[in-house]
């Protein structure tokens, strides 16, 4: 027996990973910039900054998308959650005022399955290109052993750019700046523990047989707000930015300004999709639960000064980004976040 034979017999098949890159390269390829110098194949990836940053800074993040893997999983369905991937990333370095770059994957299963592996990564370039990300580069790692039959975990790091002097700062922000929320798709990538909790979610066949539209909702892939926001950073149009994810409001949108300020929002002033009432009508969860586990709604919240708001306004709606004026910054109150208005739960 020839040592790759044994190392396929051991429950790693090598041949089955070239297939998949096979697979995948072309999509790989497709979100290359010129900035990104040498293609797949390389021991590592490599991308030139180029010469229009005069005190660049490098903003990085990493992320997973959680256990909504195990929902995709039960659907069979792997073209979307590359998207979950990219924005978590994406979406957090744009909240310090950098432009995304690059990112690599990381893609461990249990068994190779190269057309499966060439979907959820063709879900994750076509993402990253949207943000105009390059997908310079990953790892599938196939762990017999590890995970159980036809399960799969899936991690991102990412890089941005930004002038250092260009960054958005924290303590930029003042009493009186505007809020401004730009809608989630659903549940984004968050909370996916108590949903499949309430829901009662123990196994594929649980998820099955939820009705069509539930599924539906259920694996909406997170937004991807870099088209919309990246420029109104560019042209400093935004103070500062809180990408709402775990936590929620109440835990993100303190992220973005001071201990001086508290944000006062508005309830009523951004529509609740449908999935949060399922959520939190199931679990017969309260306020404090839905606020600090899910994003109610909002994806992203940009922080505005008031005399650029309608400008704000108006080129996201050039840009086909929904948003709406949730609250203003005002002086430091108990809470970091107050509220005003009827609370939906």
């Amino acid at each position: 027996m020839t040592q790759e034979n044994a190392y396929q017999a051991a429950g790693v098949d090598i041949q089955a990973g070239q297939t998949a890159v096979q697979l995948m390269q072309a999509a790989v390829e497709d979100t290359f910039t010129p900035n990104v110098l040498n293609g797949l194949g390389g021991f590592g990836a490599m991308f030139s900054l180029g010469s229009d940053y005069r005190n660049p800074v490098l903003v990085a993040g990493a992320d997973g998308v959680g256990t909504k893997l195990l929902l995709a999983i039960a659907a069979h369905k792997h073209d979307t959650i590359g998207q979950d991937l990219v924005a978590m990333v994406a979406n957090d370095i744009l909240a310090q005022g950098a432009k995304p770059a690059f990112m690599l994957d990381y893609l461990a299963l249990d068994k190779m399955r190269p057309a499966v592996v060439a979907e959820i990564v063709t879900g994750i370039a076509q993402a990253a290109k949207a943000t105009g990300m390059a997908l310079i580069g990953g790892e599938s790692a196939e762990l017999p052993g590890l995970y159980a039959p036809h399960h799969y975990d899936l991690a991102a790091f990412a890089v941005g750019v930004a002038e250092e002097q260009e960054l958005l700062q924290a303590q930029n922000v003042r009493a009186g700046d505007v809020l401004i929320g730009l809608p989630s798709t659903g549940l984004h990538s968050n909370g996916y523990s108590l949903v499949r909790s309430v829901l009662k979610l123990k196994t594929e066949a649980d998820f099955q047989n939820l009705a069509p539209a539930l599924q539906e909702s259920l694996l909406k892939p997170t937004a991807l707000y870099s088209s919309a926001v990246w420029p109104l950073i560019n042209q400093h149009l935004v103070t500062g930015i809180a990408h709402i994810t775990g936590g929620g409001l109440v835990e993100n949108l303190p992220r973005a300004y001071g201990d001086n300020l508290t944000a006062q929002l508005n309830w009523g002033t951004w529509p609740i999709p449908t999935i949060f009432h399922t959520v939190q009508s199931a679990g017969e969860l309260s306020l404090q639960d839905m606020l600090l586990t899910f994003n109610n709604g909002l994806g992203m919240v940009l922080i505005v000064k008031k005399q650029q708001v309608e400008e704000v306004l108006h080129n996201l709606t050039e840009s086909q980004q929904t948003a709406y004026v949730i609250g203003e910054m005002v002086p430091k109150k108990h809470e970091r976040v107050t509220w005003s208005g009827v609370a939906p739960w």
